[in-house]
């Protein structure tokens, strides 16, 4: 396939953050994903990358894919998917987990039935 054919597959715009590794660097970067298709998409960031990099990037509800940097312009780049994944996947709400209840209320109640004591100030 060209780069003109390239082009022509369905992407999706939409904005996400996720985490990048840059094969030869230490460490994660996080980075905004601007568009998505099936193979491939457009990341933003401070991170520097070149043409042909491997990198491994974690997004949203689909995990971690490995490509290839693709091309670069200041801080956007594009990725080559090594294989393909549903993009529809990213833009369903994260999975929840089985006790609904947000993290703060549940420690909240965990001490407020436990036999501690309460100072008053």
């Amino acid at each position: 396939m060209n780069e003109g054919e390239n082009r022509q597959i369905a992407r999706d715009s939409l904005f996400l953050m996720a985490d990048l590794r840059v094969d030869g660097l230490d460490g994660e970067f996080r980075i905004k994903v601007r568009n998505l298709s099936a193979g491939g998409m457009m990341g933003e960031g401070t991170v520097r990358v070149v043409r042909g990099t491997v990198v491994v990037v974690s997004i949203r509800n689909i995990g971690w894919i490995e490509g290839s940097v693709a091309w670069v312009q200041d801080s956007r780049f594009g990725v080559a998917f090594a294989n393909d994944i549903d993009p529809r996947l990213a833009r369903a709400p994260v999975v929840k987990t089985e006790d609904p209840t947000p993290g703060f209320m549940r420690n909240h109640e965990a001490r407020m039935n436990s036999s501690a004591v309460l100072r008053k100030i």
